[in-house]
């Protein structure tokens, strides 16, 4: 597993006798030159024979074009739900136009259906939906060693925001039956997609629960505190920005928009900006100076 942050997905990569050599995940755009040196020094010249996207967030699939690119035979599998939207390469329809963010254009090759198994690295891997954070998203655990790659589902400390929920649909629910799915699984190891491989599934489960519950009771605090995640990203993307130039972004993203109309509407998006940014500064994650923010 490559731990990459938060900019980037953690990789998997899978290899093995029997089973194609398997990367699940690819990680952001600006990171595609790492993501390919990372993958080229374990392969040592093999080659990469499958790529699987867990869900399609930029930041999980953002290297897809990269590696289409260095490995011509590669096979690209992805969850159901998107695959006209890849075909067409609609930007609205998937996550990347609303999130104000970038994914090079990609080709899939099939569908990774929930209820299969698959052979990755010369193990069956059971394919499981796991909604809430992303409608279409997957997880994949290897009953044998109990080994659960849960993608966005659940970090040590947290999960994914609940994307669904900025717009008006059903999120929370669908996250409380993802975690009871962990929970019947009951893995020894998670490999997360953000963060440190950890051990303890129960407690990290008893943690995401507690927030969830918090969440829901106060969605308004959970899209507050998903605008911060969107801009933050946004300058971890960046390195560093012009305020009035982010501000203005801010303002263009449709997601920014529909959280502001939908929780905020007696507020602007500019006003609604310089308080994001002021309580991103005092939590240490941003520097702001002469103009210009940064990341802390």
């Amino acid at each position: 597993m490559f731990e990459r942050g938060w900019l980037s997905s953690n990789n998997v990569l899978l290899r093995g006798d029997a089973g194609p050599t398997t990367l699940v995940d690819s990680g952001y755009f600006t990171h595609a030159g790492q993501t390919l040196a990372l993958v080229d020094k374990v392969l040592q010249g093999d080659s990469l024979d499958l790529l699987i996207n867990t869900h399609l967030h930029s930041d999980h699939c953002g290297g897809n074009a990269a590696l289409q690119a260095h490995y011509p035979a590669l096979q690209t599998v992805i969850p159901p739900g998107e695959a006209e939207a890849v075909a067409r390469w609609d930007e609205g329809a998937l996550s990347f136009e609303g999130t104000g963010q970038h994914c090079p254009r990609f080709r899939h090759d099939r569908l990774l259906t929930p209820g299969t198994d698959v052979a990755l690295g010369g193990q069956r891997w059971q394919v499981h939906a796991a909604p809430g954070h992303d409608p279409h998203s997957l997880i994949l655990f290897e009953p044998r060693t109990q080994a659960l790659i849960s993608a966005d589902a659940l970090w040590q400390s947290g999960f994914g925001v609940v994307f669904p929920e900025l717009v008006g649909e059903p999120g929370f629910d669908q996250v409380a039956a993802t975690f009871d799915l962990i929970e019947r699984l009951a893995p020894r190891v998670v490999i997360p997609g953000h963060g440190p491989v950890f051990h303890d599934a129960a407690s990290a489960l008893h943690v995401a629960r507690g927030r969830l519950e918090r969440q829901a009771k106060a969605p308004e605090k959970h899209a507050w505190h998903a605008m911060k995640v969107l801009l933050k990203f946004k300058l971890l993307e960046l390195g560093q920005a012009d305020r009035s130039a982010l501000r203005h972004w801010f303002g263009a993203t449709p997601y920014m928009a529909l959280v502001q109309q939908r929780y905020f509407n007696g507020t602007t998006p500019s006003c609604m900006f310089d308080q994001l940014v002021d309580e991103l500064t005092q939590s240490g994650a941003v520097k702001t100076e002469d103009g210009r923010l940064t990341n802390s």
